[in-house]
């Protein structure tokens, strides 16, 4: 008994070809250049960035536990602090230059405005440190209050390594409210305003310190989000493949005709049985529904006007 109804999708084996087309090519090179950049670009970007927070807090951690050191034991020659250096608490004998004094203008200390006291520090051994003798906080958004001027005579500090903070715009020092300014805590930046060579880098009084204002707290120790970052990075360039993969597979298995063309969805040929040998009716899109529905609302309206006529 023969068998009506439609014929099935031609399948045929598994063809790539279409791999070559400049959509699929362009598709292949922007998922290779973007895994490509997960793994060897942002998510290594990432963990260093969370190596450098937890090398941080490390170091901040065993300032708190360890003794103070003499400044010529752990930064000899004048050496400039470093990451492995950078926290640490040490000692040095001097007194202060007062003439070279700066503020820091525009900081945030426990989460409220503050400028910052800087004064040259000249060492008995040599040389010129930059100290910061703490925070004050500002009068009017822009000025400065009054607060205690260091100590004369010879001292004795402890304070902790800072390295230099970097100004993008390298602004130099300026001049307001009768205070010599500077936007960022740079030894450099201050010798240049002061004229007073200066090793670089600056230090941070701890407490109970001569000529200490008000102690600027250490940072608070927290890891940050760089670690989920750089595993997110990770999945991006693990998915993104995987994604192209399944269209190139959705793609490669979809139902084709004998000629080789995708088909779009089994509509049988002319004269295939159960058909009686008619075409089917292609299906209409969208827009030509509406243009058909358009033509026919003006057919209606000719036939009106010529009735009434």
């Amino acid at each position: 008994m023969r068998r009506t109804g439609h014929r099935p999708a031609y399948r045929g084996p598994v063809r790539f070809g279409f791999l070559l087309r400049p959509g699929w090519l362009a598709l292949l090179l922007l998922v290779a250049v973007f895994s490509t950049l997960c793994f060897t670009v942002l998510a290594p970007w990432q963990f260093s960035r969370h190596n450098e927070t937890q090398a941080r807090n490390d170091a901040i951690r065993a300032s708190m536990r360890a003794e103070p050191k003499p400044l010529r034991d752990v930064l000899p020659r004048e050496e400039a602090p470093s990451s492995s250096t950078e926290w640490k608490r040490v000692t040095f004998t001097g007194h202060y230059l007062s003439r070279g004094e700066t503020l820091a203008w525009q900081r945030t200390v426990l989460g409220e405005p503050a400028f910052e006291v800087l004064t040259p520090f000249r060492l008995e051994n040599g040389g010129t440190v930059l100290v910061d003798r703490g925070f004050i906080r500002p009068v009017e958004s822009t000025r400065a209050p009054e607060y205690a001027a260091p100590p004369e005579g010879t001292v004795r500090l402890t304070a902790r390594i800072r390295a230099n903070e970097y100004d993008a715009e390298q602004r130099s020092t300026f001049r307001h409210d009768d205070h010599r300014w500077t936007y960022a805590i740079n030894a450099n930046t201050v010798e240049r305003g002061v004229d007073i060579p200066m090793r670089s880098g600056y230090f941070t009084l701890v407490s109970e310190q001569p000529g200490v204002l008000q102690a600027v707290p250490l940072p608070r120790l927290e890891s940050g989000p760089y670690l989920s970052y750089a595993m997110q990075w990770i999945i991006f360039g693990v998915m993104a493949p995987l994604a192209l993969g399944y269209l190139v597979y959705s793609e490669a298995r979809s139902p084709r005709t004998p000629n080789g063309r995708t088909s779009t969805g089994g509509t049988p040929d002319a004269g295939s049985p159960g058909t009686g040998g008619r075409k089917r009716k292609p299906r209409m899109s969208v827009a030509e529904l509406i243009a058909a529905e358009e033509r026919r609302e003006q057919e209606n309206r000719e036939q009106r006007n010529s009735a009434g006529t």
